[in-house]
This record gives C-alpha cells, structure tokens and sequence, in this order.
C-alpha cells in the first residue's frame, strides 16, 4: 500500500513538472571524470528589503492611454514595453526625509571648517591616513562627535554657516553654501564598443579596415567652485584617454526653493507656506517640494553613498538610488491590474464620498477632497503595488528627457531617454518628464498614462520625487497564468 501511494506521489509531481510553464531539468555540477559541470559561485545574495520600499515585480505594460478623449487632447503614443523588478519608494520623499540630506550636508561643511586652521585646526575631524599609517585621501571622521560646549573658534566655525538678517533679525541657515559635490561613474558609456581604448576593438566587422590612429572624442560631466564662491558646471568635451573620462562630477547646491509657493501662485497669499512648509516640523510628513530635478538627482545619489558606508561585502551587489524612468513609473502606478488610475475602478471617489487622491476635485474648491495644499503622505490608500499618492498630492520627476514622441522613440526592453543636458544647451533640451499630477491638478492630469514635464532646474510647490532602486538580481520565475484568460477558458 505504502508503496503504491509513493508510486502515485511521484507520477504526479512528474505530471506537473511536464506540463508546467518550464519543462526543463534544473541544473546541477554532479557530473565527474573530465565533465565540465561549471563551478561553485558561493551563496546567492538575498537583497535585504530596503527600508521604506516596495518591491515592484518585472512584467508587461500597454504603456499610454488607448482610449483617447477631449480631456486628453492631442493623441498619446501608445506602445508594449517590458520593465524588470525595482524597488520604489512608498511614498514621496518628505520633507523630513530631505531635511536629513540638509543637515548631513551642513554637518559636513561645519567638520570640515573645525579642521580647518582658520577655525581652529582640529586635526581629529579629517582622516588622512589607515590604520596601518599609510596615508589615505582626505575625508571626514563621521565618528568624532560635533563639541556640546564649542570654544571661541568652534563657535565662530558654527556661525560661519548661518546669516543674520538686519531687518527682521531672524538667523537662518546660509542656504547658499549647502552644495553638495558627488561623483557619478557612467558604466554605460564606458561600455560602448566605439569608446574601446584598443582601435581594433571598437569594430567587428573585418572588412572594415580600423585606423590605428583614430581620435575618439568624449563628454565628461565637471564642476567647481571658484573664488567668488559661484558653482561653475562645465561639460567637457576631449580626446579619450582613460576611464577617467567617465567619471562626472557634479556641485548642487541643495536646499529647496522655498520661495516657490509665492512665484508659481500670482496675486495669491502663500507667504505662510514660504516661511513654514519645509522648516516647521508640523510638515515633516508632507512631500518636499522645491526640489529641483537636478537636486533630486544629488539626495539619491546621497543616499547610496550614505547606504554603502553601511554595509559590508554586499555593498558591491547593491545598485545605486535613483529616479525612477518614465516607464518604470507608469508601470508602478498602474498596479498590478494595468488600470487608469492607481485604484481599480474610473471614479475618484468611493461608495462613501471619500476621495481616493489629493487633486483639485472641483473649480477653484481645493477643499472637496479634505485638503488645500499637499496632504500627509500615506493617507490615501497604497495601489496593488503597495505604492502611496501615486496619483495627486505632489507630481513626481522621472529621469526620462521629454520629448513630444515619447515611448515611441524608446525600446521595448527597459525604455529610457536620457540626456544630460550641458549648460550651454538650448533650454528646450532640459524638459524632464514629470508623472502622477498634483494637488493643484484636475482629475484628467492624475491619471497613470498622463504626461507633462518641466525643466531639470525649476522648483515647483506641486512637484516631488520618490526613489528606485535596480534589483541586485534578476532569477528567472514561472509566468503566471493571467486570471482573466484563465476565466474565459472556464466559461
């Protein structure tokens, strides 16, 4: 008997196994005398959930809107792309969130100048050797604790940050010397064949004769402060010589514009929202806004490197912290049902009257939906993605350049348009793509599929971000079956 239920046991997992998505053997390194069997690579590594994420699985996605009406206008491009797994931000970066990035970037400024001979020359605040006595590049020594009782030149080195005004007498950081220097290496354009050090590398084709002597021209990325103490962005464009040429530097100066809520709202009285949104800690829960796209781009890269110097060996795993590609974000917001909205029906409101977003439900009334300016993130329900104020109360950047054409000028496989816009570049190159609609938007603007954008360096109250982060790896799974085809073949 026993032997018969086994028998049975095991027909039935071979049933499965044949007629499952995947029919093939698993591999395995058993084989012996001279076989190749490929070799032991250690244990996989298991990516840690990041804190404050979600997990967005790859998949498939009917990018634009099919159904074309008045409200929409002109006809948005339509095309089916493929997007792999990322992680994705819960909600919007708060302002509690940024004001990290801020006091980080202020804190490191004050330890540089308490080294600094002129404030006093405590050595003990910069590194410039290992443990072993052999010296190092100069940096920062996060673990020497900032003084509680600060000496005559400490206390000088402090106020040296902040600036006085002589009217009102407020004393208010130097937003002007926040400027956070970061360096990015460009994996991608050091890949490219045509930027191959070797001349004979950089064309397969033999029939082609390759000129050893052939100059190949590349753009880097550089920045500086000079004497005055202005931030000069400078795109470089030079011989190749090395894979130096591939790492950009980039200077922002990064505290938000704070004076948007007046310059986007004419004969409006916003002054409240200028003095308290990001500095009172009665908004600490609310999106930042302010924040430009080229300031978005510095908190990311931030914290990567805020993340890395936290971790061990897995650091190398770990992808880097940035803005989501347009794809990406539509295909977050939409959810795992590919619907209009961040929510599974066409209405903005539910049975009960409640509002599913923060958006401008109604001519000039702000209110009907509970809130005038930005809402508490979260407050709202997630869509199937986990996902927060996909819809309404901030609209959100994507690294993605604008252009009329859009996904129809990008691949199926991960689209991406990207361009790093030069400062002597026409204007109309530093469209970026900006997604989700905000509180001031009616509802047409906060659907999924709509598209608008602003330039990379103009603040806006009603525009945020959120992060992405690329999956350390990507293993293979079984599709599973779409439910709704599965109940057509049942009826």
């Amino acid at each position: 008997m026993k032997k018969s239920i086994l028998a049975l046991s095991i027909s039935i997992v071979a049933t499965m196994v044949l007629t499952g998505c995947y029919g093939g053997k698993a591999t395995s390194a058993s084989g012996r005398g001279g076989e190749v069997v490929g070799v032991g690579g250690g244990r996989a590594f298991k990516e840690p959930a990041p804190y404050g994420m979600t997990l967005v699985k790859r998949g498939w996605l009917k990018m634009g809107i099919e159904k074309q009406d008045s409200l929409w206008g002109k006809q948005t491009p339509i095309k089916d792309i493929s997007v792999d797994g990322f992680w994705m931000d819960e909600t919007e970066v708060t302002n509690s969130e940024y004001k990290q990035f801020v006091q980080w970037v202020r804190d490191s400024i004050l330890r540089t100048r308490l080294a600094d001979p002129s404030y006093g020359g405590d050595e003990t605040y910069m590194i410039t050797e290992d443990k072993n006595g052999d010296p190092v590049k100069p940096h920062l020594n996060w673990r020497k604790p900032l003084p509680r009782k600060m000496s005559e030149d400490e206390q000088r080195a402090l106020e040296s940050l902040y600036t006085f005004n002589p009217v009102t007498g407020e004393k208010s950081i130097d937003a002007s010397q926040l400027n956070y220097r970061y360096e990015v290496y460009d994996y991608t354009t050091a890949a490219l064949r045509r930027n191959r050090m070797r001349a004979e590398e950089r064309n397969l084709n033999t029939d082609v004769v390759v000129n050893p002597n052939e100059v190949v021209m590349i753009s880097k990325d550089t920045a500086y402060i000079d004497d005055e103490g202005r931030i000069v962005r400078e795109t470089i464009n030079r011989p190749l010589s090395g894979p130096w040429d591939f790492l950009n530097t980039y200077i922002v100066n990064i505290y938000p514009d704070t004076t948007c809520w007046v310059n986007d709202f004419t004969n409006s009285d916003n002054e409240t929202y200028l003095r308290n949104y990001f500095s009172n800690p009665t908004y600490n829960d609310y999106p930042v806004v302010g924040v430009t796209w080229e300031q978005a781009n510095a908190f990311c890269a931030w914290r990567t490197d805020y993340l890395l110097k936290g971790l061990g060996p897995e650091a190398r795993y770990v992808q880097r912290y940035r803005l989501p590609t347009e794809a990406e974000w539509e295909y977050a917001a939409r959810g795992k049902d590919q619907t209009e909205f961040p929510w599974n029906n066409e209405d903005v409101k539910n049975g009960n009257g409640c509002f599913y977003a923060n958006f401008k439900p109604d001519r000039g009334n702000y209110t009907k939906d509970g809130n005038l300016i930005t809402s508490k993130v979260g407050i709202f329900s997630s869509n199937s993605n986990g996902l927060y104020d996909m819809a309404g109360n901030v609209a959100e950047w994507t690294s993605t350049i604008y252009t009329e054409a859009g996904v129809d000028a990008m691949n199926d496989l991960n689209p991406q348009l990207e361009y790093k816009a030069a400062k002597e570049d026409p204007y109309r190159l530093k469209k970026k793509s900006v997604r989700g609609g905000s509180w001031k938007d009616p509802e047409s603007y906060i659907r999924s599929a709509w598209r608008t954008w602003e330039y990379q360096n103009q603040p806006r109250s009603y525009i945020g971000f959120r992060c992405v982060r690329s999956l350390a790896s990507s293993s293979s799974e079984a599709a599973k079956q779409n439910k709704k085809s599965s109940k057509k073949r049942r009826k």
